[in-house]
């Protein structure tokens, strides 16, 4: 008998003062709202904000990543050509010696130079269409980003700083430079 009323009482719950009245469950759900909810509703307003915050940090990551993703794949599909057009300069400047030492060849040569000529204007124009452009003209002001000064000279036919000479075009892809143009400056 007695292990039933010990069962019993357990399952009874006991009122704070002990006399063994139990509250009902209104009750008790009011008194612990009203005691525990603007603290708890902060905690949980609190939290949630983070939450969200956390959650924005991420998309914001994650659409960051997805643009420079997009932009690398862009860059190296447009300087995938890079290396062979760097491999092709030196081919465009033995063209552009051939015709500078061909000028003082005698009549006989002048077809071969015109060959030459048309040769190096068609690598030129097809390397253009994929980006390549040449730096580097006579009377150009100029410029240490594109240039390099490997001489000064006085001449009296283009202004100080100007470009007198070049010995060895330069070339950029794009918006990189792929080789400065070798000049000569006007002092």
């Amino acid at each position: 008998m007695l292990d039933n009323e010990e069962s019993v009482m357990q399952d009874t719950p006991m009122s704070s003062d002990g006399n063994g009245e139990s509250e009902t469950p209104d009750t008790q759900n009011t008194v612990s709202e009203d005691t525990a909810d603007p603290a708890c509703q902060e905690k949980l307003n609190s939290a949630l904000q983070e939450v969200e915050e956390i959650k924005l940090r991420c998309l914001a990551e994650m659409d960051n990543y997805k643009k420079r993703l997009q932009r690398e794949k862009e860059e190296q599909a447009a300087y995938a050509a890079e290396k062979i057009l760097t491999d092709i300069l030196p081919t465009l400047d033995n063209f552009d010696l051939a015709l500078q030492y061909g000028a003082n060849a005698p009549a006989e040569c002048r077809d071969m130079l015109v060959g030459i000529e048309m040769t190096r204007n068609m690598l030129l124009e097809v390397l253009k269409k994929h980006g390549l452009s040449p730096l580097g003209e006579v009377g150009q002001p100029f410029d240490p980003n594109d240039h390099e000064a490997v001489s000064s000279e006085t001449d009296s036919g283009v202004e100080q700083g100007h470009i007198t000479r070049v010995l060895q075009k330069g070339y950029r892809l794009g918006s990189r430079l792929l080789r400065p143009a070798r000049v000569i400056v006007a002092a």
